[in-house]
């Protein structure tokens, strides 16, 4: 009986053995997986890196400083990448570590199409990063009227939010000198009287900039 039971918990202790090491492996073949992905990510490797996906790298995998495969894939303006990504259930709000959104990404770097496809996903258009930016100022700051027009369509930005110095993004876009921008911003109902922390509005900045068509858009608008 003895001999029994001593075999028994041999074979219990050899099986867990076996199942904790099929573990770790799976983990390292998984993490390998995940940083040939992150390469080719990187590379802009379409066909490596469709394969890689396929044979199971995480689409939500991150690099050191926390960028996802999608976050790296709007920055480098990977389209291919970023299509297979969205394909595969990447999360499209998934920040990285100073809260910066894919689609605040797409919006400084000047993606629309990236930008179109994140909103129709449910992209949270009014996540803010560190500095309180959203999406919209991001979009406004860098004079990508056609991102901040599909943000305003879907009717739930909130125009005159200010990050962390008072700027809204009427601001950023007038006293950038970005006209179409600023007009886009006004006919949806932003408010040109609001001030910064130092007291001043969107004209002030804009005179004070030399965009003498932002003013005049300024002065005769309602």
């Amino acid at each position: 009986m003895k001999v029994v039971r001593f075999n028994f918990l041999i074979s219990v202790f050899f099986i867990a053995g076996c199942l904790l090491s099929c573990s770790i492996n799976a983990a390292e073949d998984q993490a390998d997986l995940n940083r040939q992905a992150l390469a080719a990510g990187r590379s802009g490797n379409v066909s490596n890196f469709k394969s890689l996906i396929e044979q199971g790298a995480a689409p939500d995998t991150r690099n050191r400083v926390g960028d996802s495969l999608l976050m790296t894939a709007i920055k480098s303006g990977y389209m291919d990448i970023f299509t297979l990504l969205i394909a595969h259930g990447a999360n499209v709000n998934l920040a990285n570590v100073d809260h910066v959104t894919p689609l605040m990404a797409a919006a400084y770097f000047g993606r629309p199409q990236m930008a179109q496809v994140l909103i129709d996903k449910q992209a949270d258009v009014t996540a803010v990063d560190q500095m309180h930016k959203t999406a919209m100022v991001y979009a406004a700051g860098k004079g990508q009227t056609e991102i901040v027009e599909s943000l305003l369509r879907t009717k739930k930005v909130f125009l005159d939010t200010a990050y962390e110095n008072g700027l809204t993004a009427l601001m950023w876009a007038g006293a950038s000198g970005y006209v179409p921008t600023t007009q886009a911003l006004l006919s949806h109902g932003a408010d040109k009287s609001l001030v910064d922390n130092r007291g001043k509005t969107v004209l002030q900045m804009a005179a004070e900039n030399g965009y003498l068509d932002v003013v005049n858009l300024l002065q005769v608008s309602k």
